[in-house]
């Protein structure tokens, strides 16, 4: 595996890394080492989570050696029983803390997958919720609150014997958390081994480098303190998929208090005094716990408050009763609510908890355990904290005080009549506020990256911290793999216009339901189509499955029409229902019967959210319109007037963000959010579809993606973007169907694996000739990027340069092989499926040098704009023997190779010369590395070589055409492109036999291809037969489970 050079820092990287993973990662290690914050956009499918693990352990081990090391119970879920010197806690390290937080559990898994395909074994550890991890057979029944309360009490009672074992299991498995793991495992430990994984997780975090936890263990102050093993100081705090990170600091910081909720505070205020009444009249205990006064006074200031909220003068219905953030401690005081009493009421509160979480039997009296119960006072204790924080006033300049009625729910209809169910709220508006408690801990570092971070001025304003540090990557995909295009009208040329203005007339839904039917007919597979609102969604789909509506000529509704080519899915406004339409979508793409499925989805909504619709399952996603906020939604509306007199009070000279701007920006991330569902990895191709006139504005496109921009195309006439869009998915479907044909099923249930029985070839010279042949035409036909190339990904974007190609473009880059006499530069990309990993056995460690002293060169516009693959990378050798050692055994190697293959390249074959070049290493005068590329060109035309003509003839010929036949068929067109690939490799011998064959067998492991696998041993030599035996085993059995 390659080790990267990064501003000194070693990265082993499992991959030959993109030149766009390199400038994220040295972003990264330059954020940590210069202890500043960084804001890192890159997009969906450039491995981003990856580099991100890869470059900060790389940083952190530069320290020392992980706490992992010099610990040999790695089998940490074994019964060993560790020496007498290990059965203390191990102390943690002085070496910085990484904390990598994601939004949700199942993103957090995702990484821990990135983690284990990384050579990198941190000592790490993960926290999750009670929900998650409790294995207890009665407190897991219940959730939320009272699962927690449920939880405290058999822990504080001693009838939990899981949390008993914690201390004693952590103790004798000092591996535990050596490997990578996730929250699964732990679970599975607790069911087999007995102890407690939520509280095992919790003493793994205290001598763990590597911590992975959802946002809001970091932004929860009481979760916050809870984590006492942590270090602050002396830690590293990374936010993946900070996309929303802003939202969810606000409404952290703010709260919503319903007249429904109060009353039921109310209700358990006075369970609490019965309780202590019928508990004094057992036990006769003066226990100030049990004194009934006190909770009567809990009971009585909510009864004031409730009062209270009830008499607030509302004059308008829409906008509410609203005042100043202060206005809160003005409205408490009244009820003798104030910071010193607080803390008082706070105490009362915790005691309450506990006095509900027993309870007493209405016939004996005696205490028992109230299973699940939820306090809801301890939301009063929430709000108290969050109003009397540090003891001060300061943060109520960021907030404002509103009262407004509320639609009554059920519960309400019980409410005495005449009163009124009103909500208090208390609105946070400066997202920042939660940020600078990590400012205060002195935090080393603060990373936020997401591949939809676009505007990042204003983020960095959101958020009032300052990001030196700053990135907008472009994508991993070259511009013949997408297709962008901003359509302002419908088939009959009415305008797409989503605003209110537009959006419920007749004539823009039926215009909009038009074009999607044309859409769903040129699209194939899947198709995502995405609505500003659930109200949008649902009053089109209404209209277009009106008869009324129907088209007079073909007497079908527009809805049957669009079921004529893609079945729908709608999502669903329940989470419940949710996870039964993914499925759905999945059983629809299936079906033969149609051209696929169509996924009628919301902005902002679960759908744009995280998933992950690649290749067939998002061909295309079209946006109908833009996703604004309703402005007269009370919250909108007050934030757009907080962030205008925010601007109008800072200086000139300086940047302030103004409401309506938030307003837009707010609307073109959840686009961008929506738009990131398709194009998920670096061979996946796709088409974005704007239907709405105001994507062509400028102002609007500025704010989209950074690698979205230069694809964008905005056309006249809809019949243009309908020619477009054809002609892009017809070249993409001219090397073989997108859906692999399912295997054919034999009377006997079986799969059916036609194999040619005659004569097998004993040589692969046949098949290498016709695969060079096909791979000759398929490149001059094809618009799909080869999966085995040498060339920059940046060239195919034209005159994209990324964020900091001038500090990168400096460094010489120089390939010295590792093989004696054999070049290659067959790379693989990372950001792939784990299985595509190369085989460690086959390869060996390189250093490839991205610092030194090039980067003090002064940078021409030249050097800037120059390729980064035409520039030569440093390779060093780490160990000697190792390299030997190998070069040994692969020379005799490619000495039996030489002997089989006879072909050489075709003079027009020039898509791997580069690599098959030796080039020595240049002096440094030459800061490109190439000098105007000379070198570059004398590498293509001083290719040597006898030309002859080996192509196969007769049966050798014919069988093997028809196998490649049959591979082309069964192949994706990228997986086609691929084998050839390989197929050259073979013949110019720039690899190795064996790891071309262990690829190629997984080529063809995938169901329905198994024919494949057993079929190309025909075209194996004998002497590799063992090898191909083996690998057939392997693939053959993993075919079959």
């Amino acid at each position: 595996m390659p080790i990267y050079k990064i501003r000194g820092i070693d990265v082993d990287f499992p991959f030959e890394a993109y030149d766009c993973q390199i400038v994220y990662m040295e972003k990264v290690i330059q954020s940590l080492q210069e202890g500043r914050n960084a804001l890192l956009e890159s997009p969906t499918g450039t491995g981003k989570t990856l580099c991100l693990l890869c470059a900060t352990l790389a940083w952190r081990k530069s320290f020392g050696d992980f706490s992992t090391i010099g610990n040999e119970d790695r089998s940490w879920g074994s019964g060993s029983q560790p020496s007498s010197s290990q059965s203390t806690e191990q102390p943690r390290s002085n070496f910085p803390v990484i904390i990598y937080t994601s939004r949700t559990h199942s993103q957090l898994k995702q990484v821990i997958r990135e983690l284990r395909t990384s050579n990198y074994r941190p000592k790490m550890a993960i926290l999750g919720s009670r929900e998650q991890m409790c294995i207890h057979d009665e407190v897991r029944s219940v959730r939320g609150r009272a699962q927690n309360n449920a939880c405290h009490y058999v822990c504080r009672k001693r009838l939990c014997r899981h949390h008993s074992h914690v201390s004693e299991y952590v103790k004798k498995h000092h591996g535990l958390g050596n490997e990578p793991f996730d929250i699964e495992d732990l679970v599975n430990i607790g069911r087999t081994k007995g102890p407690c994984p939520y509280y095992v997780s919790r003493e793994l975090h205290k001598t763990a480098d590597i911590l992975f936890a959802p946002y809001n263990y970091l932004i929860d102050p009481g979760n916050r303190r809870s984590l006492t093993g942590i270090p602050w100081s002396n830690a590293v705090l990374i936010f993946d998929e900070a996309h929303n990170l802003e939202s969810i600091c606000a409404d952290a910081a703010s709260f919503d208090l319903p007249s429904s909720y109060l009353t039921a505070c109310i209700s358990e205020a006075k369970q609490c005094i019965d309780i202590c009444i019928a508990k004094r009249a057992i036990d006769k205990s003066a226990d100030k716990q049990l004194d009934p006064e006190n909770y009567a006074i809990l009971r009585a200031l909510l009864l004031k408050l409730e009062k209270r909220i009830a008499e607030v003068a509302i004059e308008s219905k829409e906008l509410g009763f609203t005042r100043p953030g202060n206005y809160i401690y003005e409205f408490l005081s009244d009820l003798n609510i104030t910071y010193e009493t607080a803390n008082m009421l706070i105490s009362t509160i915790d005691n309450a908890s506990l006095l509900l979480e027993e309870g007493i039997t209405p016939e004996t009296g005696v205490p028992v355990k109230m299973k699940g119960t939820l306090c809801r006072l301890e939301s009063i204790r929430d709000i108290l904290n969050i109003i009397f924080r540090d003891g001060g006033r300061v943060h109520a300049k960021y907030y404002r005080f509103h009262v407004q009625e509320s639609q009554p729910s059920f519960a309400d209809s019980f409410r005495v009549a005449g009163k009124g169910s009103r909500v208090l709220s208390w609105w946070c508006f400066n997202p920042g506020l939660a940020m600078e408690e990590f400012v205060k801990l002195g935090i080393r570092s603060i990373i936020l990256t997401s591949g939809t971070l676009s505007p990042l001025d204003s983020f960095a304003m959101e958020l009032n911290l300052e990001f030196p540090v700053r990135l907008e990557n472009p994508h991993v995909i070259s511009s013949n793999q997408i297709c962008v295009g901003v359509v302002p009208t419908g088939p009959s040329g009415y305008p797409f216009n989503s605003s209110y203005r537009t959006r419920d007339s007749l004539e823009y839904k039926q215009e909009l339901g038009n074009a999607i039917v044309n859409f769903a007919r040129i699209v194939p597979d899947g198709l995502l189509v995405f609505f500003p609102s659930y109200y949008m969604m649902d009053q089109c789909i209404e209209c277009w499955k009106s008869m009324s509506h129907a088209s007079s000529a073909v007497l079908s509704t527009i809805w049957e029409r669009i079921c004529k080519h893609k079945q729908p899915v709608v999502e669903p406004k329940q989470s419940s229902l949710f996870p039964h339409a993914i499925e759905d979508f999945e059983t629809k793409l299936r079906d033969s019967s149609t051209s696929g499925a169509i996924f009628f989805a919301v902005c902002r909504g679960k759908v744009s959210e995280g998933l992950d619709f690649a290749d067939q399952a998002g061909r295309a996603v079209l946006i109908t319109g833009m996703p604004f906020s309703m402005k007269t939604d009370p919250k909108v509306r007050l934030k757009r007037e907080y962030l205008d007199q925010q601007a109008q009070s800072v200086k000139k000279d300086s940047k302030a963000l103004t409401g309506e701007e938030w307003y837009v920006q707010q609307a073109t991330r959840a686009v961008n959010q929506a738009v990131g569902r398709v194009l998920r990895h670096r061979h996946d191709y796709g088409a974005i579809i704007f239907c709405d006139e105001r994507f062509a504005q400028q102002n609007h496109q500025s704010q989209m993606s950074y690698w979205l921009r230069p694809h964008i195309k905005c056309y006249t006439k809809f019949g243009d973007v309908v020619f477009t869009l054809t002609r892009f998915f017809r070249e993409k479907d001219s090397f073989g169907p997108l859906r692999p044909k399912q295997p054919e099923i034999s009377k006997t249930g079986k799969l059916s694996l036609s194999q040619d029985k005659t004569s097998s070839l004993k040589s692969l010279a046949s098949l290498t000739s016709l695969a060079s042949t096909a791979e000759n035409y398929v490149t001059k036909s094809s618009l799909v990027i080869p999966a085995i190339a040498t060339d920059n990904s940046y060239d195919q974007f034209g005159h994209i340069v990324p964020a900091n190609r001038s500090n990168l473009s400096n460094k010489y880059i120089n390939h010295t092989s590792q093989h004696s006499g054999d070049q290659f530069s067959f790379r693989k990309r990372s950001g792939e499926n784990e299985n595509n990993k190369r085989n460690s056995q086959y390869q060996d460690d390189e250093v490839i040098d991205l610092t030194g002293d090039a980067l003090l060169c002064k940078k021409s516009a030249e050097d800037v704009m120059t390729p980064i693959s035409f520039k030569k990378l440093k390779l060093y050798e780490r160990s000697n023997v190792m390299v030997e050692s190998r070069n040994a055994s692969s020379s005799k190697l490619l000495h039996n190779a030489d002997s089989t293959f006879s072909l050489e390249k075709s003079p027009g074959d020039r898509s791997s010369e580069r690599g098959n070049k030796k080039i020595s290493q240049l002096p440094s005068s030459d800061p490109v590395g190439f000098g105007a590329n000379s070198n570059y060109e004398e590498a293509q035309s001083h290719q040597g070589g006898t030309k002859s003509s080996s192509f196969p003839s007769g049966d050798e010929e014919t069988r093997g055409s028809a196998f490649l036949a049959q591979v082309q068929e069964k192949l994706t067109a990228t997986e086609y492109k691929e084998f050839v690939g390989f197929m050259k490799a073979l013949k110019l011998k720039t690899m190795k036999i064996s790891p071309v064959l262990e690829s190629i067998a997984r080529l063809f492991s995938s169901p329905g291809r198994l024919s494949l696998l057993k079929r190309f041993k025909d075209f194996v030599p004998a002497k590799y037969h063992d090898i191909y035996e083996q690998l057939l085993r392997t693939h053959g059995a993993a075919d079959n489970t």
